[in-house]
Protein backbone atom coordinates (compact mmCIF):
# COMPACT_ATOMS: atom_id res chain seq x y z
CA UNK A 1 0.00 0.00 0.00
CA UNK A 2 1.32 3.46 -0.85
CA UNK A 3 2.07 5.95 1.90
CA UNK A 4 -1.25 7.46 3.01
CA UNK A 5 -0.37 9.65 5.98
CA UNK A 6 3.04 10.84 7.02
CA UNK A 7 4.34 10.68 10.56
CA UNK A 8 5.98 14.06 11.09
CA UNK A 9 9.50 14.09 12.60
CA UNK A 10 9.72 14.43 16.35
CA UNK A 11 12.63 16.87 16.17
CA UNK A 12 14.03 19.09 13.39
CA UNK A 13 16.82 17.44 11.47
CA UNK A 14 18.15 20.78 10.36
CA UNK A 15 17.61 23.90 12.47
CA UNK A 16 18.49 26.20 9.59
CA UNK A 17 15.86 24.51 7.43
CA UNK A 18 13.24 24.83 10.16
CA UNK A 19 13.98 28.53 10.62
CA UNK A 20 13.74 29.05 6.88
CA UNK A 21 10.33 27.40 6.82
CA UNK A 22 9.20 29.50 9.78
CA UNK A 23 10.28 32.71 8.10
CA UNK A 24 8.51 31.68 4.91
CA UNK A 25 5.36 30.85 6.87
CA UNK A 26 5.47 34.27 8.54
CA UNK A 27 5.66 35.93 5.14
CA UNK A 28 2.80 33.77 3.89
CA UNK A 29 0.88 34.63 7.05
CA UNK A 30 0.63 38.21 5.82
CA UNK A 31 -1.63 36.90 3.06
CA UNK A 32 -4.26 36.09 5.69
CA UNK A 33 -4.31 39.60 7.19
CA UNK A 34 -7.13 42.07 6.73
CA UNK A 35 -5.81 44.85 4.50
CA UNK A 36 -6.53 48.50 5.43
CA UNK A 37 -8.58 49.07 2.30
CA UNK A 38 -10.82 46.11 3.25
CA UNK A 39 -11.71 47.24 6.78
CA UNK A 40 -15.18 48.64 5.99
CA UNK A 41 -17.87 46.19 7.18
CA UNK A 42 -15.37 43.29 7.31
CA UNK A 43 -13.83 44.67 10.51
CA UNK A 44 -17.10 45.26 12.36
CA UNK A 45 -16.75 41.78 13.87
CA UNK A 46 -14.85 38.79 12.54
CA UNK A 47 -13.28 35.52 13.60
CA UNK A 48 -9.60 35.83 14.39
CA UNK A 49 -8.88 33.02 11.90
CA UNK A 50 -11.19 34.28 9.15
CA UNK A 51 -9.89 34.04 5.60
CA UNK A 52 -9.25 37.42 3.98
CA UNK A 53 -11.49 39.43 1.62
CA UNK A 54 -8.78 39.72 -1.03
CA UNK A 55 -8.84 35.94 -1.43
CA UNK A 56 -12.58 36.11 -2.12
CA UNK A 57 -11.91 38.78 -4.76
CA UNK A 58 -9.32 36.55 -6.38
CA UNK A 59 -11.90 33.84 -7.04
CA UNK A 60 -14.67 36.26 -7.98
CA UNK A 61 -12.35 37.46 -10.74
CA UNK A 62 -11.11 33.98 -11.65
CA UNK A 63 -14.65 32.60 -11.90
CA UNK A 64 -15.72 35.71 -13.89
CA UNK A 65 -18.65 36.36 -11.57
CA UNK A 66 -20.92 39.35 -12.02
CA UNK A 67 -24.32 40.76 -11.07
CA UNK A 68 -26.12 37.97 -12.93
CA UNK A 69 -24.69 35.30 -10.58
CA UNK A 70 -25.33 34.10 -7.04
CA UNK A 71 -22.50 33.00 -4.73
CA UNK A 72 -22.98 30.61 -1.81
CA UNK A 73 -20.85 30.39 1.32
CA UNK A 74 -22.10 27.26 3.11
CA UNK A 75 -19.72 27.84 6.06
CA UNK A 76 -20.10 31.60 6.12
CA UNK A 77 -18.81 32.31 9.63
CA UNK A 78 -18.78 36.07 10.09
CA UNK A 79 -19.59 36.80 6.46
CA UNK A 80 -16.34 37.50 4.62
CA UNK A 81 -17.64 36.08 1.32
CA UNK A 82 -21.05 37.74 1.59
CA UNK A 83 -19.67 41.17 2.49
CA UNK A 84 -17.13 41.05 -0.33
CA UNK A 85 -19.73 39.88 -2.85
CA UNK A 86 -21.99 42.76 -1.88
CA UNK A 87 -19.09 45.18 -2.33
CA UNK A 88 -18.57 43.71 -5.80
CA UNK A 89 -22.28 43.93 -6.72
CA UNK A 90 -22.92 40.17 -6.66
CA UNK A 91 -25.86 38.44 -4.95
CA UNK A 92 -24.92 35.96 -2.24
CA UNK A 93 -26.32 33.57 0.32
CA UNK A 94 -24.72 32.23 3.50
CA UNK A 95 -25.32 29.23 5.77
CA UNK A 96 -24.06 29.35 9.36
CA UNK A 97 -25.25 27.31 12.40
CA UNK A 98 -23.48 29.49 15.01
CA UNK A 99 -26.16 32.01 16.11
CA UNK A 100 -23.67 34.75 17.06
CA UNK A 101 -21.81 34.48 13.76
CA UNK A 102 -25.04 34.26 11.79
CA UNK A 103 -26.36 37.40 13.49
CA UNK A 104 -23.10 39.27 12.89
CA UNK A 105 -23.19 38.39 9.19
CA UNK A 106 -26.78 39.58 8.88
CA UNK A 107 -25.74 42.91 10.37
CA UNK A 108 -22.56 43.21 8.28
CA UNK A 109 -24.53 43.03 5.02
CA UNK A 110 -27.16 45.54 6.22
CA UNK A 111 -25.99 48.91 4.89
CA UNK A 112 -29.37 50.65 4.82
CA UNK A 113 -29.04 52.10 8.33
CA UNK A 114 -28.80 55.89 8.71
CA UNK A 115 -25.34 56.55 10.23
CA UNK A 116 -26.34 59.84 11.86
CA UNK A 117 -29.42 58.25 13.39
CA UNK A 118 -27.26 55.39 14.65
CA UNK A 119 -24.85 57.77 16.36
CA UNK A 120 -27.65 59.83 17.88
CA UNK A 121 -29.25 56.73 19.32
CA UNK A 122 -25.93 55.35 20.58
CA UNK A 123 -25.15 58.64 22.32
CA UNK A 124 -28.49 58.46 24.11
CA UNK A 125 -27.83 54.87 25.18
CA UNK A 126 -24.33 55.78 26.38
CA UNK A 127 -25.70 58.71 28.36
CA UNK A 128 -28.34 56.60 30.06
CA UNK A 129 -25.94 53.77 30.85
CA UNK A 130 -23.31 56.18 32.17
CA UNK A 131 -25.96 57.85 34.31
CA UNK A 132 -26.96 54.53 35.84
CA UNK A 133 -23.36 53.69 36.64
CA UNK A 134 -22.41 57.13 37.94
CA UNK A 135 -25.47 57.39 40.20
CA UNK A 136 -24.93 53.89 41.55
CA UNK A 137 -24.02 54.08 45.20
CA UNK A 138 -21.18 51.63 44.59
CA UNK A 139 -19.48 54.19 42.27
CA UNK A 140 -18.41 51.61 39.73
CA UNK A 141 -18.00 53.49 36.46
CA UNK A 142 -14.33 54.35 35.93
CA UNK A 143 -15.34 55.89 32.61
CA UNK A 144 -16.93 58.64 34.73
CA UNK A 145 -15.78 58.33 38.35
CA UNK A 146 -12.40 56.60 38.53
CA UNK A 147 -11.42 53.26 40.15
CA UNK A 148 -13.69 51.69 42.69
CA UNK A 149 -13.09 49.21 45.47
CA UNK A 150 -16.64 47.89 45.59
CA UNK A 151 -16.91 44.22 46.60
CA UNK A 152 -17.93 41.76 43.93
CA UNK A 153 -21.20 41.02 45.72
CA UNK A 154 -22.43 44.46 44.71
CA UNK A 155 -21.81 43.87 41.00
CA UNK A 156 -24.30 42.63 38.45
CA UNK A 157 -23.42 39.24 37.06
CA UNK A 158 -24.84 36.29 35.13
CA UNK A 159 -26.86 33.44 36.56
CA UNK A 160 -24.73 30.54 37.74
CA UNK A 161 -25.72 28.34 34.79
CA UNK A 162 -24.87 30.99 32.20
CA UNK A 163 -21.64 31.92 33.96
CA UNK A 164 -20.47 28.30 33.79
CA UNK A 165 -20.68 28.45 30.00
CA UNK A 166 -17.89 31.04 29.86
CA UNK A 167 -14.19 30.30 29.77
CA UNK A 168 -12.91 30.71 33.31
CA UNK A 169 -11.81 34.31 34.01
CA UNK A 170 -12.60 35.36 30.43
CA UNK A 171 -14.10 38.60 31.78
CA UNK A 172 -13.48 40.31 35.12
CA UNK A 173 -16.31 41.23 37.52
CA UNK A 174 -16.30 45.01 37.03
CA UNK A 175 -16.20 44.99 33.19
CA UNK A 176 -18.94 42.34 33.26
CA UNK A 177 -21.06 44.55 35.52
CA UNK A 178 -20.69 47.50 33.16
CA UNK A 179 -21.47 45.36 30.13
CA UNK A 180 -24.66 44.08 31.72
CA UNK A 181 -25.76 47.62 32.53
CA UNK A 182 -25.17 48.63 28.90
CA UNK A 183 -27.07 45.57 27.65
CA UNK A 184 -29.95 46.39 29.98
CA UNK A 185 -30.24 49.86 28.47
CA UNK A 186 -29.97 48.49 24.93
CA UNK A 187 -32.74 46.03 25.74
CA UNK A 188 -35.23 48.51 27.18
CA UNK A 189 -38.12 49.17 24.81
CA UNK A 190 -38.13 52.87 25.67
CA UNK A 191 -34.50 53.26 24.69
CA UNK A 192 -34.03 50.75 21.89
CA UNK A 193 -34.67 51.50 18.27
CA UNK A 194 -34.75 48.14 16.48
CA UNK A 195 -33.32 49.75 13.35
CA UNK A 196 -30.03 50.37 15.17
CA UNK A 197 -29.94 47.56 17.71
CA UNK A 198 -28.17 45.00 15.52
CA UNK A 199 -25.29 47.32 14.66
CA UNK A 200 -24.98 48.42 18.29
CA UNK A 201 -24.82 44.80 19.50
CA UNK A 202 -22.21 43.86 16.90
CA UNK A 203 -20.10 46.82 18.07
CA UNK A 204 -20.42 45.51 21.62
CA UNK A 205 -19.49 41.97 20.57
CA UNK A 206 -16.27 43.21 19.00
CA UNK A 207 -15.45 45.41 22.00
CA UNK A 208 -16.06 42.47 24.33
CA UNK A 209 -13.59 40.26 22.49
CA UNK A 210 -10.77 42.73 21.90
CA UNK A 211 -11.12 45.46 24.53
CA UNK A 212 -13.30 44.52 27.48
CA UNK A 213 -12.51 40.85 28.15
CA UNK A 214 -9.39 38.97 29.18
CA UNK A 215 -9.38 36.81 26.05
CA UNK A 216 -6.30 36.10 23.99
CA UNK A 217 -6.10 34.27 20.69
CA UNK A 218 -3.46 31.84 19.46
CA UNK A 219 -4.02 28.36 18.09
CA UNK A 220 -6.97 28.24 20.52
CA UNK A 221 -8.78 30.92 22.47
CA UNK A 222 -7.40 31.41 25.97
CA UNK A 223 -7.25 33.87 28.86
CA UNK A 224 -4.55 36.42 29.67
CA UNK A 225 -3.89 38.33 32.90
CA UNK A 226 -7.24 39.62 34.21
CA UNK A 227 -8.13 43.29 33.82
CA UNK A 228 -9.47 44.90 36.95
CA UNK A 229 -11.47 47.35 34.87
CA UNK A 230 -12.25 48.49 31.33
CA UNK A 231 -13.89 51.63 29.83
CA UNK A 232 -16.79 49.59 28.50
CA UNK A 233 -19.07 52.37 27.31
CA UNK A 234 -16.24 54.26 25.63
CA UNK A 235 -14.97 51.22 23.74
CA UNK A 236 -18.49 50.27 22.66
CA UNK A 237 -19.23 53.76 21.41
CA UNK A 238 -15.94 53.89 19.48
CA UNK A 239 -17.07 50.72 17.69
CA UNK A 240 -20.43 52.29 16.84
CA UNK A 241 -18.63 55.37 15.49
CA UNK A 242 -16.49 53.16 13.25
CA UNK A 243 -19.58 51.39 11.89
CA UNK A 244 -21.29 54.73 11.25
CA UNK A 245 -18.24 55.99 9.34
CA UNK A 246 -18.33 52.88 7.13
CA UNK A 247 -22.08 53.18 6.53
CA UNK A 248 -21.62 56.66 5.08
CA UNK A 249 -19.59 55.06 2.29
CA UNK A 250 -21.20 51.63 2.01
CA UNK A 251 -24.75 52.93 2.00
CA UNK A 252 -24.12 54.75 -1.26
CA UNK A 253 -23.06 51.57 -3.04
CA UNK A 254 -25.51 49.07 -1.53
CA UNK A 255 -28.03 49.25 -4.35
CA UNK A 256 -30.38 46.27 -4.43
CA UNK A 257 -27.68 43.61 -4.03
CA UNK A 258 -29.22 40.68 -2.19
CA UNK A 259 -27.29 39.01 0.63
CA UNK A 260 -29.29 36.35 2.52
CA UNK A 261 -28.09 34.57 5.64
CA UNK A 262 -29.65 31.45 7.13
CA UNK A 263 -28.95 29.74 10.42
CA UNK A 264 -28.77 26.16 9.21
CA UNK A 265 -26.63 23.03 8.83
CA UNK A 266 -24.30 22.94 5.80
CA UNK A 267 -24.88 19.19 5.48
CA UNK A 268 -28.58 19.67 4.71
CA UNK A 269 -28.59 22.64 2.34
CA UNK A 270 -31.58 21.37 0.37
CA UNK A 271 -33.77 22.00 3.42
CA UNK A 272 -33.08 25.73 3.05
CA UNK A 273 -32.01 26.66 -0.49
CA UNK A 274 -33.76 26.42 -3.85
CA UNK A 275 -32.64 23.80 -6.38
CA UNK A 276 -30.19 25.02 -9.02
CA UNK A 277 -29.97 28.49 -7.52
CA UNK A 278 -26.20 28.88 -7.05
CA UNK A 279 -23.52 29.69 -9.64
CA UNK A 280 -20.43 29.55 -7.42
CA UNK A 281 -19.21 28.61 -3.95
CA UNK A 282 -16.43 30.46 -2.12
CA UNK A 283 -15.95 29.17 1.41
CA UNK A 284 -13.65 27.96 4.15
CA UNK A 285 -15.04 24.99 6.10
CA UNK A 286 -13.66 24.01 9.50
CA UNK A 287 -10.43 22.02 9.44
CA UNK A 288 -10.01 18.59 11.10
CA UNK A 289 -8.21 19.72 14.25
CA UNK A 290 -8.83 20.27 17.95
CA UNK A 291 -10.09 23.85 17.69
CA UNK A 292 -13.51 24.16 19.28
CA UNK A 293 -14.95 26.95 17.17
CA UNK A 294 -17.81 27.49 19.64
CA UNK A 295 -15.27 28.61 22.26
CA UNK A 296 -14.05 31.38 19.96
CA UNK A 297 -17.43 33.14 20.20
CA UNK A 298 -18.52 31.88 23.62
CA UNK A 299 -18.23 35.12 25.60
CA UNK A 300 -20.27 37.31 23.26
CA UNK A 301 -22.70 34.46 22.51
CA UNK A 302 -23.57 34.10 26.19
CA UNK A 303 -23.64 37.80 27.08
CA UNK A 304 -25.76 38.77 24.08
CA UNK A 305 -28.18 35.92 24.80
CA UNK A 306 -27.54 33.61 21.83
CA UNK A 307 -26.48 30.76 24.14
CA UNK A 308 -28.18 30.58 27.51
CA UNK A 309 -27.74 26.95 28.53
CA UNK A 310 -25.80 23.76 27.89
CA UNK A 311 -28.77 22.59 25.85
CA UNK A 312 -28.37 25.59 23.53
CA UNK A 313 -24.69 24.78 23.14
CA UNK A 314 -25.45 21.15 22.31
CA UNK A 315 -27.97 22.17 19.65
CA UNK A 316 -25.29 24.35 18.07
CA UNK A 317 -22.64 21.63 18.13
CA UNK A 318 -24.95 18.99 16.66
CA UNK A 319 -25.44 21.21 13.60
CA UNK A 320 -21.71 21.47 12.93
CA UNK A 321 -19.46 19.33 10.76
CA UNK A 322 -17.48 17.37 13.34
CA UNK A 323 -14.01 18.93 13.44
CA UNK A 324 -12.95 18.53 17.08
CA UNK A 325 -13.51 15.91 19.75
CA UNK A 326 -15.65 18.22 21.93
CA UNK A 327 -18.39 18.09 19.29
CA UNK A 328 -18.56 14.30 18.86
CA UNK A 329 -21.68 12.46 20.04
CA UNK A 330 -22.39 8.73 20.33
CA UNK A 331 -25.21 8.92 17.80
CA UNK A 332 -23.03 10.49 15.08
CA UNK A 333 -23.07 8.47 11.86
CA UNK A 334 -21.48 10.73 9.25
CA UNK A 335 -18.56 8.29 8.98
CA UNK A 336 -20.71 5.96 6.85
CA UNK A 337 -20.47 8.44 3.98
CA UNK A 338 -16.74 7.75 3.55
CA UNK A 339 -16.73 4.05 4.49
CA UNK A 340 -15.59 3.17 0.96
CA UNK A 341 -12.65 5.62 0.93
CA UNK A 342 -9.53 3.52 1.64
CA UNK A 343 -7.19 6.45 2.29
CA UNK A 344 -9.34 8.04 4.97
CA UNK A 345 -9.91 4.65 6.58
CA UNK A 346 -6.15 4.05 6.59
CA UNK A 347 -5.43 7.44 8.17
CA UNK A 348 -7.96 6.81 10.94
CA UNK A 349 -6.42 3.38 11.54
CA UNK A 350 -2.92 4.85 11.68
CA UNK A 351 -4.03 7.45 14.24
CA UNK A 352 -5.58 4.76 16.42
CA UNK A 353 -2.52 2.50 16.15
CA UNK A 354 -0.27 5.37 17.14
CA UNK A 355 -2.51 6.23 20.08
CA UNK A 356 -2.18 2.69 21.37
CA UNK A 357 1.58 2.67 20.73
CA UNK A 358 2.03 5.92 22.71
CA UNK A 359 -0.26 4.82 25.52
CA UNK A 360 -2.64 7.74 25.06
CA UNK A 361 -5.82 6.88 26.96
CA UNK A 362 -7.80 10.07 27.55
CA UNK A 363 -11.38 10.18 26.32
CA UNK A 364 -10.54 12.84 23.73
CA UNK A 365 -7.50 10.95 22.39
CA UNK A 366 -9.60 7.81 21.97
CA UNK A 367 -11.83 9.80 19.62
CA UNK A 368 -9.12 11.02 17.23
CA UNK A 369 -9.50 8.22 14.70
CA UNK A 370 -13.28 8.30 14.76
CA UNK A 371 -13.36 12.09 14.49
CA UNK A 372 -11.22 11.97 11.35
CA UNK A 373 -13.83 9.77 9.68
CA UNK A 374 -16.72 11.86 10.99
CA UNK A 375 -15.14 15.04 9.64
CA UNK A 376 -14.66 13.75 6.10
CA UNK A 377 -18.03 11.99 6.25
CA UNK A 378 -19.70 15.28 7.19
CA UNK A 379 -17.97 17.03 4.32
CA UNK A 380 -19.09 14.24 1.99
CA UNK A 381 -22.69 14.77 3.15
CA UNK A 382 -22.30 18.47 2.48
CA UNK A 383 -20.88 17.98 -1.02
CA UNK A 384 -23.52 15.39 -1.88
CA UNK A 385 -26.44 17.58 -0.82
CA UNK A 386 -24.89 20.65 -2.45
CA UNK A 387 -25.19 19.08 -5.92
CA UNK A 388 -28.90 19.80 -6.15
CA UNK A 389 -28.38 23.46 -5.27
CA UNK A 390 -25.76 24.11 -7.96
CA UNK A 391 -26.41 25.16 -11.51
CA UNK A 392 -24.55 23.16 -14.19
CA UNK A 393 -21.08 24.56 -14.67
CA UNK A 394 -20.92 25.99 -11.13
CA UNK A 395 -17.40 26.72 -9.86
CA UNK A 396 -16.33 26.12 -6.28
CA UNK A 397 -13.40 27.28 -4.10
CA UNK A 398 -12.78 25.61 -0.71
CA UNK A 399 -10.05 27.10 1.50
CA UNK A 400 -8.70 24.19 3.54
CA UNK A 401 -5.54 23.30 5.40
CA UNK A 402 -3.37 20.27 6.02
CA UNK A 403 -3.46 19.20 9.66
CA UNK A 404 -1.27 17.29 12.10
CA UNK A 405 -3.22 17.73 15.32
CA UNK A 406 -3.86 14.06 15.91
CA UNK A 407 -0.67 12.51 17.27
CA UNK A 408 1.40 14.18 14.52
CA UNK A 409 -0.22 12.19 11.73
CA UNK A 410 -0.41 14.36 8.62
CA UNK A 411 -3.87 14.82 7.09
CA UNK A 412 -3.82 16.31 3.59
CA UNK A 413 -7.26 17.85 3.78
CA UNK A 414 -7.46 19.37 0.30
CA UNK A 415 -6.41 16.21 -1.48
CA UNK A 416 -8.82 14.04 0.48
CA UNK A 417 -11.75 16.41 -0.09
CA UNK A 418 -10.86 16.35 -3.78
CA UNK A 419 -11.13 12.55 -3.77
CA UNK A 420 -14.53 12.74 -2.11
CA UNK A 421 -15.72 15.40 -4.56
CA UNK A 422 -14.63 13.31 -7.57
CA UNK A 423 -16.51 10.30 -6.22
CA UNK A 424 -19.64 12.48 -6.11
CA UNK A 425 -19.36 13.66 -9.71
CA UNK A 426 -17.45 16.91 -9.30
CA UNK A 427 -14.42 17.76 -11.42
CA UNK A 428 -11.26 18.67 -9.53
CA UNK A 429 -9.84 21.60 -11.48
CA UNK A 430 -6.76 22.29 -9.36
CA UNK A 431 -5.49 22.77 -5.82
CA UNK A 432 -3.92 26.22 -5.35
CA UNK A 433 -1.41 26.96 -2.59
CA UNK A 434 -2.75 29.91 -0.59
CA UNK A 435 -0.05 30.06 2.08
CA UNK A 436 2.00 27.97 4.47
CA UNK A 437 1.74 28.15 8.23
CA UNK A 438 3.66 26.70 11.15
CA UNK A 439 1.98 23.88 13.05
CA UNK A 440 1.98 24.58 16.78
CA UNK A 441 2.03 20.81 17.35
CA UNK A 442 5.00 19.90 15.18
CA UNK A 443 6.82 23.14 14.36
CA UNK A 444 6.63 22.19 10.69
CA UNK A 445 5.17 24.17 7.82
CA UNK A 446 1.76 23.01 6.67
CA UNK A 447 0.01 23.91 3.42
CA UNK A 448 -3.16 25.97 3.35
CA UNK A 449 -4.79 25.44 -0.01
CA UNK A 450 -7.77 26.34 -2.15
CA UNK A 451 -9.46 23.30 -3.67
CA UNK A 452 -11.08 24.31 -6.96
CA UNK A 453 -14.01 22.20 -8.15
CA UNK A 454 -16.49 22.35 -10.98
CA UNK A 455 -19.99 20.86 -11.00
CA UNK A 456 -20.75 19.70 -14.54
CA UNK A 457 -24.35 18.91 -13.69
CA UNK A 458 -26.14 15.59 -13.31
CA UNK A 459 -25.08 12.86 -15.69
CA UNK A 460 -27.36 12.39 -18.68
CA UNK A 461 -29.30 9.15 -18.81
Amino acid sequence: MKQLALDLPRSPANREGIESRKNGARDNGKQNKLRPEDMAAHDWYRFVLSFPPHLVRTYIERFKLNSSHCVLDPFCGTGTTLVECKKQGIASVGIEPNPMACFATQVKVDWDVDPDGLLTHARRVASIASGILSSDSTRLDTDVQGPSGAPDSQLRTLTADRFKLLLKESISPLPLHKTLVLLEVLGKKDNTNEVFRGHELVALAKALVFEISNLRFGPEVGVKAPKTDSPVIQKWFEGVESIADDLRILGRQAGNIEARVYRADSRTLSDTLEPRSVDAVITSPPYPNEKDYTRTTRLESVLLGFIESKADLQVLKRNLVRSNTRSVYKADRDDIFISANPEIQAIAKLIEEKRIELGKTSGFERLYGRLTKLYFGGMARHLADLRGILRPGAQLAYVVGDQASYLRVLIRTGRLLGQIAESLGYEVVTIDLFRTRISTVTGCALREEVLILRWPGPARK
